[in-house]
């Protein structure tokens, strides 16, 4: 026996073992359940929480179940916070950030990634560095500068600000050096294509992926940004996180309607997860397995 007659069986024998299909086991389902529980039961107990009343929330123990009171509690928030009108100013601030957001990004990004001019990498650490700065700092300036614009109270006042974000740039820039090959930039521009077409034709289908997770991302904080549109804008005309700051005045604010409140506000980030989830896990494992 030779030792190739020894080593063929052993790799046979690995390569069954590399291509058979993984079975989690029991504890791998305890852990998950376990973490999936933990990571619901604050939306559960605000769900709880909305529909019971004032009086019950302030007695000991707490409950852990459903009360009769979510209907109503919802209707009295959404009519003290003027919720219509701050859900449709959260929808069009939320929507054009991330649009511009995702588009700007993905051009910066492409630029950095692919494209040779001078000062890139400087241009580039000036633009990471811009991350490091708090933005509690910029608040004073920026709204003098909106006000000289004569912008106060307006919705291009929180979106004007938030049109393209450093952290975006850097995400797509990372993202689009392993997922887009030089070789298919040149190969189109041997064809005649013009630099906007190779960004319509092959940047964006290539970064499609991560223009899911940046645009959810983007969204997300949008809709949930507070320091900024609590001082640029006021009650008449608020987002959805300004006007649920309302329900938190009064002399006895009323925690059932407040839950209430942020249960309304946290419905279309549920929704919109629920419509484009599967894109967007599919966007991060597509990104990890090309990184």
């Amino acid at each position: 026996m030779t030792a190739a007659d020894l080593v063929l069986p052993k790799t046979r024998t690995g390569r069954r073992r590399a291509g058979k299909q993984l079975h989690a086991g029991p504890v791998t389902y305890v852990a998950l359940t376990v973490f999936a529980l933990v990571s619901l039961a604050p939306l559960v107990w605000t769900a709880i929480a909305a529909s019971r009343t004032d009086r019950r929330l302030a007695q000991a123990p707490p409950p852990l179940w459903f009360g009769g009171n979510l209907f109503k509690n919802l209707q009295t928030a959404w009519d003290q916070a003027g919720l219509g009108t701050a859900m449709l100013n959260s929808v069009i601030v939320a929507g054009a950030i991330t649009v511009s957001t995702v588009v700007f990004s993905t051009l910066a990004g492409f630029a950095f990634a692919k494209l040779r001019f001078r000062f890139s990498g400087l241009l580039l650490l000036l633009t990471i560095g811009t991350m490091m700065i708090p933005p509690q700092l910029a608040v004073v300036p920026l709204y003098l500068w909106m006000s000289d614009l004569g912008w106060s109270n307006q919705l291009q006042t929180v979106i004007l600000p938030s049109l393209v974000t450093a952290f975006g740039t850097f995400f797509m820039r990372q993202y689009l050096v392993q997922a887009l090959p030089t070789e298919l930039i040149e190969a189109a521009r041997v064809d005649g294509a013009s630099s906007l077409r190779i960004v319509w034709h092959v940047v964006f289908p290539a970064a499609r992926p991560a223009m899911a997770v940046l645009g959810l991302l983007t969204f997300v904080f949008a809709w949930n940004d507070f320091l900024w549109p609590i001082i640029a804008l006021n009650q008449q005309n608020p987002t959805v996180q300004v006007a649920l700051n309302a329900l938190g005045t009064g002399y006895v604010p009323d925690q059932a309607v407040i839950m209430a409140g942020a249960l309304l506000g946290t419905l279309p980030l549920l929704i919109a997860f629920l419509l484009f989830g599967k894109q967007i896990v599919g966007g991060i494992m597509q990104g990890a397995v090309k990184g």
